[in-house]
């Protein structure tokens, strides 16, 4: 069983404006961001966060759509105003983070 994510633990502990790219076991890897230059709530550079921008998926994610920017190209898109405890799912259901 995967531990529990705490992405606004992450997006905290960030360094600098930007946190690295978010990488599952299942192989599964994405851009996940929160600050003033963010699609997120609050528009702040400090959470906590309640949604999340996704950005530039490996693969097509279906409960990811719903926020895509441009979802006739999946992986190349941002996922705007995304509910970090949809986000946190889709982290658990692809195995959890990789170390």
């Amino acid at each position: 069983m995967s531990a529990e994510i705490n992405l606004n633990k992450m997006l905290a502990a960030k360094d600098g404006h930007l946190m690295k790219q978010v990488a599952c076991k299942s192989g599964l890897k994405m851009s996940v961001q929160a600050s003033f230059s963010h699609y997120c709530e609050p528009r702040e550079d400090c959470g906590p966060y309640t949604h999340v921008e996704v950005g530039f998926p490996s693969a097509k994610v279906e409960d990811l759509m719903p926020y895509a920017e441009r979802p006739e190209e999946p992986t190349e898109t941002v996922y705007g105003w995304v509910p970090i405890q949809l986000v946190e799912s889709i982290i658990s259901n692809n195995g959890g983070l990789v170390e």
